[in-house]
C-alpha cells in the first residue's frame, strides 16, 4: 500500500491536537477469528487472505513484571475481514471495547481515533475510539523511550507530533502516539487494568484490517503488548478455521502454560539480526509429507548473517510461505499421493498454487498423511486440515511460494488446533496439539 502523503498527514495531525486540546500485569483474552461478510464465497476468503499475507515480513510500558495474568477473549467469527484472529480488549476511562488483530509479526499496539472520516480510515465493527472522551488519555512525548521515533528506523516518524506511519507491506496506519488504561477480561471478575500503555491513535488507515478496530503488536520490540506488560510469556490455542462459533484465550503472564498437555515439543528461537524486525524466528530442519523426508536444501529455511532467509512464526498472516525451493518439493509430494485431476479453475479462484477438482462440490476429499515441520529439538505435526483447504469442489494446497531468500512464514492456518507457549524470557516455543474449541 501506497503511504499517505507528508501533508495530509500532517492535516490530520492537526485535528487530532486540536480535538485533544478541547477536551506488570498479565492477560487474558478471547481470539476470534474474521471471517468474510456471509456472502463472501471460501474461494475469495482464501484469495483474499493470500492478498494480504503478500509480502508481510518486508513490514515488520514500561509496566513492572507481576504476579498477574492477563487474559483476552480470542475467536475467529467477525464479518468483513479475511483470515485474521482478533483478540477482544476495552481502551479508555470509560472503556471503549476494541477488537484488534492479535499479530506477533508486528509490536505496534494501535486503534482507530476520532476524528477519523470513511475517507481515511476503514470500516469497523465498534464505535471509534475518542481520545478527547477518555479521562486517562495523554500524548506521549517524544523523547519516551516508546517513541517511534526511538525505536523505529524507518522514516515514518516525526516530531514534535510523535507520529508514525507504521508499513505491513500491503497495508498501513498513521497517527499519533498516545498512553492510555487498557481493560482485559471478558467478565468483571476477571478483568484487569493496566495505565499508561503506549499505543498509536490512528486517523489514516489502509482497507486491509476491515472486520476489526485496529491491532495488537505482540512481536519482540520495545512497543509490543507484551514487552510493555513485562510479560516473560504468552500463549495462545487458535481454534479451527472453519469453526464460526468457538472461542478461545490469548493469556499473557506466567498462567500461559502447557502445563497437563500431551505431546509437548519445545524448539529455540534463533536470534534475531541485530538491526532486524523484531520477529519470533525459529530453525526449521526439514519438511516430510507422511513418512517421506522432502529433499529440501539443508539451508532453504536458514537465516542469514545480512539478515535475509529464515522462518518466523506469525499470528496475522494466514497462509504459511515458503521459498520456492521448498515450496516446490512440497507441491510435488501431494501430486504424488492425490490421484484427483488438478483444477486450474481452482487456483483461479482460490489464489492458491495448487488445486484439486472433487467429483462433485460437497464432496469429502482423500485421505491424506499427516505433513511433519522438524524444528530443532521438536516435531510438529500438522494434520491434512492444517495444510490442505477445502473450498466449493475443489481442494487445494493451502500454501504459497515465494522468492527463494525471503523470509519463511508459517502462518496461523497451519497453526490451528495447535496449543502454542512463547517463553520470551527462555527464548523457547513451545506446542503441542489440543482441541483449540474445547481448551
Amino acid at each position: 500500500m501506497t503511504p499517505p502523503m507528508a501533508s495530509s498527514l500532517a492535516v490530520l495531525i492537526s485535528l487530532v491536537c486540536a480535538t485533544l486540546a478541547s477536551s506488570a500485569a498479565g492477560v487474558r483474552v478471547d481470539l476470534t477469528r474474521i471471517h468474510a461478510h456471509p456472502g463472501v464465497t471460501p474461494s475469495r476468503f482464501a484469495r483474499d487472505a493470500l492478498r494480504r499475507d503478500m509480502h508481510r515480513h518486508t513490514a515488520r510500558r514500561l509496566a513492572a513484571a507481576s504476579n498477574t495474568t492477563v487474559s483476552a477473549p480470542t475467536k475467529k467469527n467477525s464479518p468483513g475481514g479475511a483470515g485474521e484472529y482478533l483478540m477482544t480488549l476495552s481502551i479508555g476511562t470509560p472503556p471503549v471495547r476494541y477488537p484488534a488483530i492479535a499479530d506477533t509479526g508486528s509490536d505496534l499496539i494501535w486503534t482507530q481515533c476520532a476524528p477519523c472520516s470513511d475517507h481515511h480510515c476503514f470500516k469497523q465493527p465498534t464505535p471509534l475510539y475518542n481520545p478527547a472522551s477518555s479521562t486517562t488519555f495523554g500524548l506521549l512525548p517524544c523523547g519516551s523511550p516508546l517513541s517511534m521515533c526511538a525505536v523505529e528506523t524507518a522514516p515514518g516518524c516525526s516530531c514534535p507530533y510523535n507520529s508514525y506511519n507504521y508499513t505491513y507491506g500491503t497495508g498501513w496506519t498513521a497517527g499519533i502516539q498516545g498512553t492510555e488504561t487498557f481493560t482485559f477480561g471478558s467478565t468483571p471478575a476477571d478483568q484487569t487494568r493496566v495505565p499508561n500503555i503506549a499505543f498509536g491513535c490512528s486517523n489514516a488507515s489502509s482497507d486491509d484490517f476491515t472486520g476489526s478496530s485496529g491491532l495488537v503488536g505482540l512481536g519482540r520490540g520495545a512497543v509490543s503488548l507484551v514487552t510493555q506488560l513485562g510479560a516473560g510469556r504468552f500463549s495462545y490455542c487458535l481454534t479451527p478455521f472453519q469453526d464460526t462459533r468457538s472461542t478461545s484465550k490469548l493469556l499473557i503472564g506466567p498462567s500461559a502454560s502447557l502445563d497437563g498437555a500431551a505431546g509437548v515439543g519445545s524448539t529455540t528461537f534463533v536470534a534475531s539480526p541485530a538491526t532486524g524486525p523484531s520477529y519470533y524466528y525459529l530453525n526449521l530442519k526439514g519438511i516430510s509429507l507422511g513418512t517421506t523426508a522432502l529433499l529440501i536444501p539443508p539451508n532453504a529455511f536458514s537465516l542469514k548473517a545480512d539478515g535475509t532467509g529464515g522462518l518466523i512464526i506469525d499470528s496475522g498472516t494466514t497462509i504459511t510461505s515458503l521459498g520456492n525451493a521448498a515450496y516446490q518439493k512440497i507441491r510435488a509430494a501431494v501430486v504424488s499421493l492425490v490421484t484427483l485431476p488438478t483444477s486450474a479453475d481452482g487456483s483461479a479462484a482460490t489464489g492458491f498454487d495448487l488445486c484439486f477438482a472433487l467429483p462433485s462440490p460437497k464432496a469429502a476429499p482423500p485421505a491424506m498423511p499427516s505433513m511433519t515441520l522438524h524444528f530443532d529439538g521438536a516435531d510438529m505435526v500438522l494434520p491434512s486440515d492444517s495444510y490442505m483447504m477445502q473450498d466449493s469442489g475443489v481442494w487445494c494446497l493451502a500454501m504459497q511460494n515465494q522468492t527463494d531468500g525471503e523470509v519463511n512464514i508459517l502462518g496461523n492456518y497451519q497453526q490451528q488446533n495447535m496449543h502454542i507457549l512463547y517463553d520470551v524470557r527462555h527464548e523457547t516455543l513451545s506446542f503441542a496439539p489440543a482441541e483449540c474449541s474445547t481448551l
